[in-house]
């Protein structure tokens, strides 16, 4: 039987025509039999008609007659003439004979010809009706959300239009999974369980051999009935036909095959067999773009709230939880708490051993916060190296239990690095509670912060909690103020005062030091003392340097103009630490002193002592370099370090400015006396120059001038003025 109907416009034609050769073979059989007769009554007749002239001949012969004798030849040349033609339609009628067997084999070859072309014609063309049907089909293959979400439902919507043009018995979708084979098995009609067991374990083997799958793997399989078709019979050897199309190379991490399968005796037809692949290609592609996009939907559902490198929550996942949480427990009068968890000096594990590494062991500690918090509470790695959990129902003494169990499961975890070394980590945390540290989100993660750098500031791996007595105040403000500061640089609003340096010995001028100053909207400034640390924490520094630098360069450059007197003293400038890592101020600097003609041996950069000492392998390069440009170098705050002479032995400095904290207490205390003395000493014989600070008062800088300290600033001698002016005469 076929399944397809056969085109009939082109099978009535084939017939036709034939039939119409057939009825010409047959007349001209018929014609060909009447010649022959002919022929043959022809022949009669001449033998008739000779036989009589023969006859004729003898009786006159007999006669012995003058006459007849001569008719004899005459009558001989009639004879002779009538077998000269029985001669000629006998050859008339071989050749036509011959004719008729030619055009008879001719027109038996046509009609062999003609059936086979329009048999294989009929066998490609797609009547009218079919390409409809199957348009229909494909008009429903449309991608949409919907059909993507739920593609199992869609594909039932399509097998009901693709059985009205072939009436299969299963249709199939087998997908390789990394557990084994994912199957999906549809039956179009009612079928016995027999026989679903028998075309579940036929088509699982085939896909399996199909696709490449050890025979053993495991199957998952979901099957699904769909009332369109006739009822299968159960049948001892249920002989199973299938048409399968491979998922195309191009999805992704993904490998399947999809097809029909169908019970029958009889095979299908080229025409059948072409419709059906037609149909399952696209049918194959669509579900294969539905499986890959549905995965793919899924993988983003999961990672916009899960942290992807070690699956935990992510910081929206928990900002939601958290919001979710507050009103809970508002409603149900519950406490819960967070905690807030940095990892102490984990850049060096990345530094060390590899960011590999690094990642190995977030994801141990990862699983170290499931293995000691509850199924409600959730974990979440909001950063780089920053963990969070929120412990629902959980109150502050609750909340440090977990917190110290924490700490010491992660003390005591050992990480074992790629190269095999073994490595622990210890944490800093923070513990907030609800609703006695605050009652909304921020004002929950502003104390868990602070609590977490509260544990860092003791001294790391350890656990604090939020003092709800500590005032909030300073932590919005120092954010504030950062603004604030930044704002104000934009604005040109923080500025150099000019602090006098004057000769120890004589009380001339020698230099100013350049103090950073915040000049306020209305008028009021602010020492650097007040803004300096937010400068440094937020990374304001560099700013700084240089609108100190432009601004002190432009004041020297006018009173150079103005042939001032205060032109020819120098410039202390103060930088911040980065500077002495490769951030270009001093390229800066040397370009500025070209464009305005100023002497870099002029200026004077200083750096606070313990800055300049923490990295002695940049320091060297930046003195170097520093030098190279024409500038000097100062120490700031010489004396406050625990290996001060170490580093004058290590690295040379072409001033020393020593901190005041030791100068305003020399008269008061002979340990501060002798330090200072020593030290001038010690400089004098390795020739480094001196600059005490904090002079503020004349006895002060007498007993500095005795010391022999080469220079002097402070309160005494000069005040920070906004413009470079000396204002103490000589003494």
């Amino acid at each position: 039987m076929s399944y397809l109907s056969q085109p009939t416009h082109l099978e009535a034609l084939r017939l036709r025509i034939i039939s119409q050769i057939a009825e010409i073979l047959e007349n001209q059989t018929h014609t060909q039999r009447y010649a022959i007769g002919l022929s043959e009554l022809n022949h009669n007749m001449h033998q008739e008609i000779v036989s009589k002239l023969v006859a004729a001949m003898a009786t006159m012969a007999t006669d012995d007659s003058a006459a007849m004798i001569a008719m004899i030849p005459t009558i001989s040349q009639v004879i002779d003439t009538c077998s000269r033609l029985d001669q000629s339609l006998d050859l008339l009628f071989r050749q036509r004979s011959q004719q008729w067997a030619s055009s008879d084999q001719h027109i038996q070859n046509l009609m062999i010809e003609f059936n086979q072309t329009l048999l294989e014609l009929s066998s490609v063309l797609i009547e009218k009706d079919l390409l409809e049907r199957q348009s229909r089909v494909l008009e429903r293959i449309i991608l949409s959300h919907e059909h993507i979400s739920q593609w199992k439902e869609f594909v039932q919507e399509i097998l009901a239009d693709f059985y009205a043009i072939f009436p299969f018995n299963f249709f199939y979708i087998a997908f390789a999974e990394a557990n084994g084979l994912s199957l999906y098995l549809y039956y179009l009609g009612q079928c016995s369980d027999e026989v679903r067991a028998q075309a579940r374990g036929l088509l699982s083997q085939q896909m399996l051999q199909s696709i490449g799958l050890p025979a053993d793997s495991a199957l998952d399989i979901e099957e699904f009935n769909i009332q369109c078709g006739a009822e299968i019979k159960t049948k001892t050897d249920l002989n199973i036909r299938m048409i399968s199309v491979p998922v195309p190379d191009h999805s992704p991490n993904l490998a399947g095959l999809l097809g029909v399968a169908y019970a029958a005796e009889n095979n299908l037809s080229a025409q059948e067999a072409s419709v059906i692949r037609a149909i399952l290609a696209v049918m194959v592609m669509v579900v294969g773009s539905s499986k890959v996009l549905s995965r793919t939907l899924l993988e983003l559902e999961y990672y916009a709230v899960h942290d992807p490198l070690t699956g935990l929550h992510n910081r929206r996942q928990f900002n939601d939880i958290l919001h979710y949480e507050i009103g809970r427990s508002e409603r149900h009068k519950h406490e819960f708490s967070v905690l807030m968890l940095d990892l102490d000096d984990f850049k060096d594990i990345n530094d060390s051993y590899g960011h590999p590494t690094g990642d190995t062991a977030l994801c141990a500690i990862a699983d170290a916060l499931l293995e000691h918090t509850r199924n409600g509470d959730l974990c979440a790695r909001i950063g780089g190296d920053e963990f969070a959990i929120i412990l629902t129902e959980t109150g502050p003494e609750g909340a440090r239990v977990v917190a110290e169990n924490v700490s010491r499961a992660l003390r005591e975890m050992a990480i074992t690095s790629s190269q095999g070394n073994r490595f622990h980590l210890t944490v800093s945390i923070g513990v907030s509670s609800y609703p006695i540290d605050g009652q909304t989100i921020d004002t929950l993660l502003e104390g868990v912060d602070a609590a977490m750098y509260k544990a860092k500031d003791m001294g790391k791996d350890s656990v604090c909690t939020f003092d709800a007595t500590e005032t909030r105040v300073s932590i919005r403000e120092t954010r504030d103020n950062a603004e604030n500061l930044r704002e104000a640089l934009k604005e040109g609003r923080i500025i150099p005062y000019y602090q006098s340096i004057v000769n120890c010995q004589s009380g001339e001028l020698f230099a100013f030091e350049t103090l950073a100053r915040l000049k306020s909207p209305t008028g009021e400034t602010t020492s650097a003392a007040m803004f300096i640390e937010t400068i440094d924490k937020y990374g304001l520094a560099r700013e700084l340097d240089l609108a100190m630098i432009n601004n002190s360069f432009a004041a020297k450059r006018a009173c150079m103009d103005a042939n001032r007197p205060e032109a020819n003293a120098k410039i202390f400038i103060n930088l911040s630490v980065q500077e002495i890592q490769g951030r270009g101020i001093l390229g800066y600097a040397e370009e500025l002193c070209q464009k305005l003609e100023l002497p870099p041996e002029s200026i004077v950069f200083e750096l606070l002592e313990r800055d300049a000492i923490g990295d002695m392998t940049n320091m060297r390069r930046f003195l170097t370099n520093l030098r190279r440009k024409g500038f000097a170098f100062a120490l700031d705050d010489f004396g406050t370090g625990y290996n001060s002479f170490h580093y004058l032995r290590e690295l040379r400095f072409e001033y020393v400015k020593i901190d005041g904290a030791f100068v305003r207490n020399i008269l008061t205390s002979k340990v501060d006396y002798a330090l200072v003395h020593n030290l001038s000493r010690l400089c004098q014989d390795i020739d480094i120059l001196t600059v005490a600070e904090f002079v503020e008062n004349q006895e002060i800088w007498e007993a500095l001038k005795d010391m022999g300290i080469n220079y002097a600033q402070g309160y005494h001698i000069g005040m920070p003025l906004p413009e470079m002016k000396q204002t103490l005469k000589n003494r």
